[in-house]
């Protein structure tokens, strides 16, 4: 595999009034080009405070993160982020949101007509042209997350990371987004790193599994390869003996993790 995110044996620790807490120790990942990764395992595990060194949003207090080989120090619009709160800006249309990021990244460098056609070709791409004029709160939350894939998307970063983005949304818009993430991801060719708590969501859009061990000072317990063909469908692999035993696999070691409790945060 060719490096293209490295994790050098990375830690995080936090100062607070009670002490330190060591959220991470010893993360070591490499992530290939084009590879989408879940971080998966139970709430205070680390996954938020890993992907938000990845992000450039946090500094790690050991090792080292190194982007294309370059050392990630701070955000940068190579790298994205999705939230599970979509952070749209009220006042503001659809349209508008997104053109605000792709201002952000192409302004001064490209004429304002084609960073309109930018933002439009973003808003396309998630299936939301008809909506472009449309206020946040004239939307669907489902279509408030799109939005926010669409401006996360119209800055064309080489990492996609998304923090648990369809956790608040209920099961078939879930499962609408997810179909419509793989046929994004297909499309553009995009590295992706998504923390969830759904082992069916793990299973169904990753390349590979990174299981957490619980926190204090978690580290990456286990990695699973989903080597299931591509392009994925989801009726089918209810039915799919390969399916089945990788989302075993899986839950088999958050359940063997929830049975430590020295180990929770």
């Amino acid at each position: 595999m060719q490096r293209y995110l490295q994790i050098e044996n990375a830690g995080m620790a936090f100062h607070t009034r009670k002490g330190t807490f060591t959220a991470l120790t010893d993360v070591n990942l490499d992530v290939a080009r084009g590879e989408f990764i879940a971080l998966i395992g139970h709430s205070g595990c680390g996954k938020s405070t890993l992907l938000n060194l990845v992000a450039g949003l946090l500094d790690a207090t050991d090792g080292v993160l190194l982007l294309a080989n370059k050392e990630i120090r701070g955000p940068g619009p190579e790298r994205a982020v999705v939230f599970q709160n979509h952070s749209l800006l009220p006042w503001l249309t659809t349209f508008q949101n997104v053109y605000l990021a792709v201002e952000k990244v192409f302004g001064g460098k490209e004429p304002r007509a084609q960073l309109k056609v930018r933002t439009a070709a973003a808003l396309d791409l998630v299936g939301l042209a008809h909506a472009a004029a449309k206020l946040p709160g004239e939307i669907s939350g489902g279509m408030k997350q799109r939005v926010g894939i669409a401006r996360a998307l119209a800055m064309e970063p080489k990492v996609l990371l998304m923090d648990e983005p369809f956790g608040a949304l209920d099961a078939l818009t879930r499962a609408h987004l997810q179909d419509e993430l793989m046929k994004i991801v297909a499309a553009t060719g995009s590295t992706v790193i998504m923390v969830t708590h759904d082992v069916d969501e793990a299973v169904l859009l990753s390349d590979r599994i990174v299981m957490m061990t619980n926190g204090p000072a978690a580290t990456i317990g286990d990695i699973l390869d989903v080597d299931l063909p591509r392009p994925r469908d989801r009726l089918r692999l209810a039915h799919d003996p390969q399916y089945h035993a990788l989302r075993s696999r899986v839950l088999e070691f958050l359940y063997n993790r929830q049975m430590r409790p020295k180990e929770a945060a």
